[in-house]
């Protein structure tokens, strides 16, 4: 079976059906294996009405004790080998099953990791889930024709063989009863695909959509959408519910066909056998012989329309895991070295300019205007960003992620210790924990967990509260210390109080190191270098936060946060006096704004790839 550390092998992607080659050939020793003992197995079987037959001919009818009791011994003998055979061929058949489950789950990963960033934008995280929980399985399952398969076919030519030799009719109708059965299933396959495949398409989108759902329930609730949502999803549910319905119909037919046809099978070729018996053209232990050869093939005829079925559903598993596998991330051709310097940031598109050694805030009337500049700068978007001059897609994408650190807030938290959670790589020491934690005002979370760094934190922080969560992840990003720090909205789910602290520790933190944050809070905005309005995705002016909210009637109405209040009173709050309270969300801990604000993240930290197999939006 696949060792967890060892290579998967390159997957072959022209097809469903080629995927699944691929995966017999990369263990072609086992399958190889499984089909020698499953031919075995049932030949065996076919084995047991012939020394059944010969022991009533040779000793039962002329009554031949020795004859009889030799026969009988033999009998014991193959069924008992047979047994272990069995065993031994279930046993391989499990390997070869676990292995192509381990190799697609490593291929899917693997494949994951490598899309990186990319990931959200061109598939949806249930598409994800149910290529892991739903293909993953179904794909390992129609391996077993590798086996029993094989022997079935094996079994099924050995019986024809030696019916032969009882009578030629017989032998006839049993070869040409296979044939017979791919006529009357081969439509209902070649339908099942394509009901299957309809079917999947509406499970991946509904599972993506659960996804969303689950994501933004809080946000829902507040905005009185989640009926909406609701309604939505039913109808969807009911949708994949009647294609659902279609499926099975093609499933029980086959089903049906399955246990059906070779009992009308057995029928015909027994009552073909007793009339030829009952004319003394075959003697009673023939006859005998021939009804246990044919009970023999019931299975691998019942066999070849159930494998039939699951190779129908693992090719169109395989399909998804390929469709899957042939998404790119973006490209790098990078081969410029990225500048020595510290240098500035430019962004045509939106003219924003983010010079060294700065803190910069960006205010933007969309925040998914500043978040797609922020995209642009940290190259995770097709971009025209100039770094010290240099295209920065011209620069090879290592050096940009290794000087360049986007800490977004729809990011993840893996589950793990909060020393690995912040370290990323590996392990932090104490004190480079205790001075990120210090500046992103999150000793609180410490002192708060049973063993303080060591403590496990749960997948997405789900121990921790939402404000806890967001400087958890500013935490991570500082501990990274990045060239350039590009943070998304970094203290959205934080109260005033904290806010101001959080704010004036980052600037002092980052001194003489380029960063940029995307925030309207005045109390952020009051501590940076540089302050970007931003509308309709330009840079409409440019200043300091009160330059701007003496001159800029715009920038005042988006910074103000309650009607009424001069945005010139709130501009100069100092942050660092400021207690850490927890007051104007009411429902946080150690300063949250409150659950219903959302949550901050990142999308990576150590100062390279997004850690945690490259975080994805």
């Amino acid at each position: 079976m696949i060792n967890a550390y060892e290579d998967p092998g390159t997957p072959d992607r022209r097809g469903g059906a080629h995927y699944l080659w691929w995966l017999v050939k990369q263990q072609a020793g086992r399958s190889a294996l499984g089909s020698l003992i499953s031919c075995a197995w049932m030949v065996l079987l076919a084995a047991t009405p012939y020394l059944l037959s010969r022991a009533i001919d040779e000793g039962l009818e002329p009554g031949d004790h020795r004859a009889l009791a030799g026969w009988t011994a033999a009998l014991f003998g193959v069924g008992a080998f047979n047994a272990w055979l069995s065993i031994m061929r279930h046993r391989t058949m499990t390997r070869v099953r676990m292995d192509a489950n381990f190799r697609t789950v490593k291929v899917v990963m693997a494949h994951a990791v490598r899309l990186g960033a990319a990931l959200r934008r061109r598939v949806g995280a249930g598409e994800v889930v149910t290529i892991g929980v739903g293909d993953v399985q179904t794909i390992a399952g129609s391996l077993t024709v590798i086996g029993p398969g094989v022997g079935a076919l094996a079994a099924y030519l050995v019986v024809a063989g030696l019916l032969v030799s009882v009578s030629l009719p017989i032998a006839a109708v049993v070869l040409l009863g296979m044939p017979l059965i791919a006529v009357i299933v081969g439509p209902l396959m070649r339908r099942l695909q394509g009901t299957e495949t309809e079917y999947r398409e509406r499970r991946g989108v509904l599972t993506a959509r659960i996804a969303d759902l689950a994501g933004g329930l809080r946000v829902l609730n507040g905005l009185g959408g989640k009926e909406l949502v609701a309604d939505a999803f039913r109808r969807d549910s009911q949708r994949l519910r009647a294609q659902g319905y279609r499926v099975g119909a093609v499933t029980s037919w086959m089903q049906a066909l399955g246990v059906g046809l070779p009992t009308l099978f057995l029928a015909v070729v027994t009552w073909l056998a007793a009339r030829l018996a009952a004319q003394g053209a075959i003697t009673v232990g023939e006859l005998v012989s021939v009804y246990g050869y044919v009970t023999v093939l019931v299975r691998p005829v019942s066999y070849f329309v159930d494998w039939g079925y699951e190779v129908s559903r693992g090719v169109v598993a395989a399909r998804r895991v390929i469709r899957f596998l042939n998404l790119e991330p973006l490209p790098d051709h990078g081969t410029t070295d990225a500048p020595a310097e510290p240098s500035t940031l430019h962004d045509p598109e939106s003219g924003v300019r983010v010079p060294p050694g700065r803190l910069v805030a960006l205010a933007a009337d969309r925040p998914a205007d500043a978040a797609a500049v922020v995209d642009r700068l940290g190259r995770y978007a097709p971009t025209a960003v100039t770094w010290g001059g240099i295209p920065l897609d011209a620069i090879p994408l290592a050096q940009v992620r290794a000087r360049v650190l986007v800490a977004d807030h729809e990011a993840d938290l893996f589950a793990g210790r909060l020393r690995e959670l912040l370290g990323g790589h590996g392990d932090v020491d104490d004190e480079t924990a205790g001075r990120a934690l210090r500046t992103a005002v999150a000793e609180d979370v410490v002192l708060g967990l049973a063993d303080g760094l060591d403590s496990a934190i749960d997948a997405q922080g789900r121990n921790l509260s939402g404000g806890q969560r967001q400087r958890v992840r500013l935490a991570r990003a500082l501990v990274a210390d990045p060239e350039v720090l590009l943070a998304v909205e970094p203290t959205s789910a934080l109260d005033a109080h904290t806010e101001a602290r959080v704010a004036g520790r980052l600037r002092a933190a980052r001194e003489g190191r380029t960063t940029l944050v995307t925030t309207t809070s005045p109390l952020v905005l009051d501590h940076a270098d540089i302050v970007l309005h931003l509308v309709d995705g330009k840079v409409a002016a440019t200043g300091t936060h009160h330059e701007l909210l003496a001159t800029e009637r715009g920038y005042r109405r988006l910074v103000a946060r309650d009607a009424g209040e001069p945005a010139e009173a709130r501009g100069g709050a100092d942050g660092e006096d400021a207690g850490d309270t927890g007051e104007a969300g009411g429902g946080g801990v150690g300063g949250d704004r409150g659950e219903a604000e959302g949550t901050g993240g990142m999308k990576g930290t150590g100062g390279m790839e997004r850690t945690d197999a490259e975080v994805v939006r």
